[in-house]
């Protein structure tokens, strides 16, 4: 019975995985309908790309700066030195080898779409070049060390990460770690880069921002399903309150923009379901049903809040990182405080059940930490890199669109002779064909832009 336990646990996490695998198009697809037709592209290989540079940085010495043992038993950062490589778990040889390559590859996932969301914050006017350069320091910088503070625990031999033993904050599936971490990466790449030159783009493909949506929420569910470590009844648990909170979230955005604006749109409704999924994450594992509802409708209200008022500031936040995921992710882990049922897997009573405040204090503790880090740490790499080799595309090339310059491609256009897939291989689109090029774009899905549904402007 043992055994068959273990398999259908290993199952379930590898199934797990190709969900979470999913996100990666899935965000692709979100964040690139978000855009004008000119970035999509660009925008779309910013995602895809961190995928492959985490996956080799966190082989190499990621996985022990995330979990291995505490340096000094600070709890600041793993040390990599017995995981380098994975070279020591390359054989299965019944010691649990196998098992520490997995959580090696579903912690590469996690890693990747985090950094993935900071793209937001760089949209249509960020070098390609910089961003390759930025993904490793930032992951190296900031997101190993968050990571290591949140996710690693404390075993018999070594030390874990500070916020989760010693100040003891409860995050779930990454609320601190993955949302709050890169919605104010995203904040802080923006400010350093600064507006677009055209900040009024409206999302040039609304049907594929809907199906970028919907992959993403079928990801969540082996996104926070797969934090059970098995096949359990928290499993159960936690994907039926991804659910939940995902469509309360969808729901609670919709009755607002019809309140506010006298209209449901297709951005507004799944910009709230990605709202309550953002919510849930913390807390999946300490709230009821119930509360997962109230998690998603809160988040959701929050974000449409937010966006509602966004204009006032002058930040191009482009896709909306900061309000979706780092205010979503900071509401998700006041929903904790709140709405913790002792029922619950994690067993934490919430204020409104008669909890202390103690829960209160922790939770604070790792909202304010991670998010001050992270800012300072983002805005630092980000005008380093400007200060070297550039961040930002000049006016020109940001005019033209980054899909012609940068990557010698169009989204929509049919390659003609000479141009694109030729016969004889592929040549690329000159840039100085990119003007004549992208005045001649096919019609695009669009639709009626709301005040507080997500869209390409400044937040």
């Amino acid at each position: 019975m043992e055994q068959l336990a273990a398999h259908a646990d290993l199952s379930w996490m590898l199934a797990a995985f190709v969900f979470v695998l999913l996100m990666f198009p899935g965000l692709a697809f979100y964040y690139g309908g978000m855009l004008g037709s000119r970035n999509v592209l660009n925008m779309m290989t910013m995602v895809l790309i961190t995928l492959g540079i985490t996956s080799v940085l966190y082989v190499v010495y990621g996985y022990g700066l995330v979990s291995g043992p505490s340096v000094n038993g600070w709890g600041l950062i793993g040390n990599p030195a017995e995981y380098i490589g994975l070279l020591n778990f390359q054989t299965d040889d019944g010691s649990g080898g196998t098992q520490v390559l997995y959580y090696a590859a579903w912690f590469i996932l996690f890693a990747a779409i985090t950094v993935a969301i900071v793209a937001s914050g760089a949209a249509g006017r960020m070098k390609f070049s910089a961003w390759l350069v930025f993904v490793p320091i930032w992951l190296t910088l900031v997101y190993f060390p968050v990571a290591h503070w949140v996710f690693s625990a404390d075993t018999d031999d070594a030390k874990g990460g500070f916020l989760l033993n010693k100040i003891g904050i409860h995050d779930f599936a990454g609320g601190t770690a993955v949302h709050m971490n890169s919605g104010v990466a995203a904040l802080a790449l923006a400010l350093v880069l600064g507006a677009r030159r055209k900040r009024m783009e409206r999302p040039h493909n609304v049907p594929m921002v809907l199906l970028g949506g919907g992959i993403l929420w079928f990801g969540w569910f082996g996104f926070n399903g797969s934090c059970a470590l098995g096949a359990t009844f928290l499993t159960q648990f936690v994907i039926l309150n991804t659910l939940l909170a995902g469509s309360a979230g969808m729901i609670g955005f919709a009755i607002i923009e019809r309140i506010r604006e006298g209209h449901v749109t297709s951005l507004g409704v799944i910009t709230g379901a990605i709202a309550g999924l953002v919510g849930i994450t913390p807390s999946a594992n300490a709230v009821n049903s119930i509360g997962a509802l109230c998690v998603g409708l809160l988040a959701a209200g929050v974000v449409a809040f937010l966006m509602s008022i966004k204009s006032r500031f002058k930040v191009d936040d482009s896709l909306d990182a900061f309000i979706v995921h780092g205010i979503g992710g900071i509401v998700g882990t006041f929903c904790i405080v709140l709405f913790a049922a002792s029922a619950a897997p994690a067993g934490l009573t919430g204020i409104l059940f008669g909890g202390d405040f103690g829960l209160l204090w922790r939770e604070l503790a790792g909202i304010v930490i991670t998010c001050t880090f992270s800012f300072v740490m983002t805005w630092l790499i980000a005008k380093a890199i400007d200060k070297t080799i550039g961040l930002r595309v000049d006016a020109e090339t940001e005019t033209l669109g980054l899909d012609a310059t940068i990557h010698a491609e169009t989204a929509y256009e049919i390659p003609a002779a000479g141009v694109g897939h030729a016969q004889g291989g592929f040549s690329g689109i000159h840039p100085e064909r990119a003007a004549e090029n992208i005045e001649r774009e096919l019609p695009t899905a669009t639709t009626t832009q709301p005040a507080g549904a997500t869209t390409a402007t400044s937040s």
